[in-house]
């Protein structure tokens, strides 16, 4: 039962009484209980208890007092169901042991078969439906994102095998969209019938194209699945990553009520190029949470200014925590953003 739905109708662009917070990996390593937890156990070990997995998830609920909770898991768990091998390796990140390089690699991914899968996804998602009094936010992987990992076989900086396979072969790039965009769709409607009050489609690292790259090669897949989307009742969160500021004109048609901003670009100039259509969420730099803490909260106070110009607005970080962030810190800033933004919305009215 929702006792806090600000969040929610952040997203709407409703009316709201301070403006609702949460931080993209807020269940992480700058925690110390998680880091007592991840000393027994994987990332993967952990998506696979679903009561493990839910109290992941809830603790920096009970600890900082967010508006909304994401749900702890990874953008990589679905691959497994479509034939990729792979591990989460410590201090590198996905490790794919089939990296795709060609069309036969493509074919031979199969369907998602997401309750056999992933059933033990959905189980954390119901657990945290009965438990939680804020909106849970589910999520998966954008297929760019994916794909990246998939074809380079691990983090990359440059992204060269996966635009060399864009650009030279173009028909089995659009196939593999095609097939990731199909998992994507599965994956995300069973969250949904889990129990998931909001779904966000991370795209990482998108924002290394250009916009006429992303527009050929990527937006058609996105606009899919937010289509076959658009008729379920719950928020819908396109992030596209850092450096994706020259992308925001091209997403003026998406089927999403909110687009998350990374910090690269200014919350007026991002709405401008999103013509004023959605709710936006973002944008502070993680490093400023390296700062003194009245630095921290300038920084925050500024953003919250600009959010605050217009209906429809949800603090976050421009990408996700990192283990260097203080508990304390976050805990003090989750404050004061919701306490400082509830005196000018009153302030506002006046």
């Amino acid at each position: 039962m929702l006792k806090n739905d600000t969040f929610l109708r952040a997203c709407r662009k409703e009316n709201v009484e301070h403006v609702p917070v949460w931080y993209m990996r807020q269940a992480g390593r700058y925690d110390p209980e998680y880091r007592k937890i991840k000393e027994k156990y994987s990332l993967l070990e952990i998506c696979k208890q679903p009561e493990l997995a839910a109290e992941v998830t809830l603790q920096p609920v009970k600890k900082l007092g967010v508006d909304a909770a994401i749900l702890y898991s990874d953008i990589m768990n679905p691959v497994a169901s479509i034939g990729i091998d792979f591990d989460i390796v410590k201090d590198i990140g996905p490790v794919i042991f089939n990296p795709i390089r060609t069309k036969a690699d493509v074919e031979k991914l199969k369907p998602i078969q997401v309750e056999e899968d992933l059933g033990h996804v959905l189980e954390t998602i119901r657990i945290l439906d009965r438990e939680l009094t804020i909106p849970l936010i589910t999520f998966a992987g954008a297929p760019f994102t994916i794909a990246s990992y998939l074809i380079e076989g691990k983090p990359s900086k440059n992204y060269l095998k996966t635009k060399q396979l864009m650009y030279s072969e173009p028909d089995v790039w659009h196939l593999l969209m095609h097939k990731l965009g199909d998992m994507v769709i599965a994956y995300l409607k069973a969250q949904i019938q889990a129990g998931a009050k909001a779904v966000q489609l991370f795209d990482s690292w998108v924002g290394s194209l250009t916009p006429q790259d992303f527009k050929q090669f990527v937006y058609p897949t996105i606009s899919r699945i937010f289509t076959e989307l658009k008729d379920v009742q719950v928020q819908k969160i396109y992030f596209p990553g850092v450096s994706s500021g020259e992308l925001l004109p091209e997403l003026r048609d998406l089927n999403v009520q909110v687009i998350g901003l990374d910090w690269r670009v200014s919350i007026p100039e991002a709405r401008k190029r999103l013509d004023h259509r959605f709710a936006v969420q973002g944008n502070l730099d993680p490093t400023v949470l390296t700062a003194p803490q009245h630095v921290i909260e300038e920084h925050a106070k500024a953003i919250i200014d600009q959010g605050l110009e217009e209906p429809g607005y949800i603090f976050n970080l421009g990408h996700g925590l990192f283990p260097e962030a203080s508990l304390e810190k976050l805990k003090e800033l989750t404050a004061f953003i919701q306490q400082y933004s509830k005196e000018k919305i009153q302030s506002m009215k006046v």
